[in-house]
């Protein structure tokens, strides 16, 4: 690492130690080759994108396949992010012990496996199981990118620029999900989606080993497994049972109680236990400071308003519009190209504007764009749709940018494989609870809808309030002007729900607006900030600053 100066703090002694290179790792991190170094962070990072949306255009097609049943459905598409979200910490503070390049390249090889087991999965089972190592693998990927970057570019206005870049790649992925996925879908198969994941990781993988340097933080005290398993398994509980109250079930069922009872009382325990610890996993002071524990409750409210939207916006393209898979992607192509633009002006806006007001622009605007989307109806706007779509891809990528980047400023460097995944379980942890929770206010203003259209059966429309899909399936078994009245009945219960979903999502961006008020006006203050906390960091580097 170079000894560069970062803006309103001392020299950046306390850069996690870096491990002396190997001749054939290219592990200098000099100017000449860390954006060479980032490009290949910002690739790693693109598949992982990638798999997060390129499904959710397939799911009409892998429903014909597999023929899942509702509640399988749903864990086909959560299975990824709720992997991921449970193990983003036991990985990123072992990236911090053993080396974040030796996790990253491990993830890797989990990535591949787990693409070519669901893209020949043949029952619903195997493709849920396949899903989850998915997110077993990208649980290894994400926080390494993240920490590597923070190691790589110790300048905070370089570091700025390359979370922009590396944030923009991440909106590349989300969006070019749904486009690669429709063109695969229409001349392929569903499974062809997971495909193309392994070609590139024949690619990534050697070029990663080589250039990438390896580093760890600090090695003081043994690696605390029993509260890597506690965080894991709180996670998983509390995500779980929010997903099962999203699906329908009441908050005192066993299935909902339980795991949130256990997941939360874990949750306790392992807090309790890293503040007890002299060598935590997670230094639980970093929290106590504004900008690190404001940027994650931003990250956290931005995934929950947004992600279930997403999945519900594709659905409506599809089953309301009668949008194919490839229109449906390239419909939300404007949303991509804006996030990428407030991703590459991100580093000019946070050192005009200050975290406080760039983060709660982004809300404010995403908060707009999402309300003007309640205009929408039966019938296609397509310039609406565009100009929302790109409000709020633009309004998203600012917020979490200037989330993202306060919150890897403020923490400690040494802790930064344990900071990025803070950060990036905070966005899973986010997505997986919006998508219950939005879904479970979409299906409280679409069934009542379409229970009891006349001449429709009460089994049949019971069915019928599962979801809009299987609503169409049931009125093609009726047939003649009854099929068509539930069709059209359960069409406009999908757009009451939409809108109300929109009003819901609104309401929590501008929640998240209040919030970030806590955020320092300035980068700077950011950065004073941290510098404050050199005595805390070099308590896990071995070393202090001057």
């Amino acid at each position: 690492m170079t000894g560069t100066t970062t803006v309103g703090t001392p020299t950046a002694a306390a850069v996690p130690r870096a491990r002396r290179p190997r001749p054939d790792t290219g592990g200098a991190t000099g100017p000449a080759n860390r954006w060479t170094i980032l490009a290949v962070l910002c690739v790693s990072l693109l598949l992982v994108a990638l798999d997060a949306t390129v499904l959710h255009v397939a799911v009409p097609s892998l429903s014909e396949d597999l023929r899942p049943s509702a509640i399988a459905l749903l864990w086909i598409v959560d299975a990824y992010p709720l992997a991921a979200a449970s193990l983003l910490i036991l990985f990123g503070t072992l990236g911090d012990r053993v080396g974040r390049r030796r996790v990253l390249l491990v993830g890797y090889g989990l990535f591949a496996a787990a693409s070519a087991v669901a893209a020949l999965a043949t029952t619903p089972a195997v493709l849920i199981a396949a899903r989850a190592l998915l997110g077993v693998g990208g649980a290894m990927i994400m926080p390494a990118t993240l920490s590597i970057l923070r190691q790589v570019f110790p300048d905070r206005r370089e570091r700025a620029l390359a979370i922009g870049l590396w944030s923009a790649i991440a909106a590349v992925g989300a969006a070019v999900g749904p486009v690669l996925g429709g063109f695969l879908v229409e001349r392929f198969w569903w499974g062809s989606v997971f495909l193309v994941n392994i070609p590139l990781l024949a690619v990534l993988w050697p070029v990663a080993r080589r250039l990438l340097p390896e580093s760890t933080g600090a090695h003081d005290g043994p690696w605390d497994v029993l509260g890597a398993g506690m965080a894991a398994l709180g996670i998983l509980g509390v995500i779980l049972g929010v997903k099962r109250l999203g699906g329908g079930a009441t908050p005192y069922q066993p299935v909902v109680i339980v795991p949130l009872l256990v997941g939360v009382a874990l949750l306790w325990l392992f807090v309790r236990r890293q503040r007890g610890l002299r060598h935590p996993l997670v230094d639980m002071r970093m929290f106590a400071r504004p900008a690190f524990s404001t940027s994650v409750g931003c990250i956290v409210l931005a995934m929950l308003a947004l992600v279930g939207l997403e999945l519900i916006a594709v659905q409506y393209l599809q089953l309301v519009l009668g949008l194919a898979p490839l229109e449906t992607g390239l419909r939300l192509l404007p949303l991509t190209l804006a996030a990428m633009a407030a991703g590459l002006a991100g580093s000019r806006l946070l050192h005009r504007l200050g975290p406080r007001l760039m983060v709660c622009l982004g809300f404010v605007l995403t908060a707009c764009a999402v309300l003007s989307l309640t205009v929408m109806g039966q019938h296609d706007r397509p310039w609406l749709l565009t100009t929302a779509f790109v409000a709020l891809g633009f309004g998203l990528e600012t917020t979490l940018f200037g989330a993202y980047e306060s919150m890897l400023s403020d923490a400690p460097a040494a802790q930064a494989g344990g900071a990025a995944a803070i950060g990036e379980t905070s966005y899973q942890l986010g997505a997986g609870t919006g998508i219950a929770l939005l879904g479970s206010v979409m299906n409280a203003g679409y069934a009542p809808g379409v229970h009891g259209v006349p001449g429709v059966p009460a089994a049949a429309g019971n069915e019928a309030a599962h979801s809009l899909g299987e609503a169409y399936e049931v009125a093609d078994r009726i047939g003649g002007g009854t099929g068509e009245a539930l069709r059209s009945a359960a069409r406009g219960s999908f757009v009451h729900g939409l809108h109300l979903t929109l009003s819901a999502s609104a309401v929590l961006l501008l929640l998240g607006a209040l919030v970030a008020l806590r955020l320092p006006r300035s980068a700077e203050t950011t950065a004073c900030a941290q510098a404050e906390g050199a005595d805390l960091e070099g308590l896990y580097d071995g070393r202090t600053r001057p």
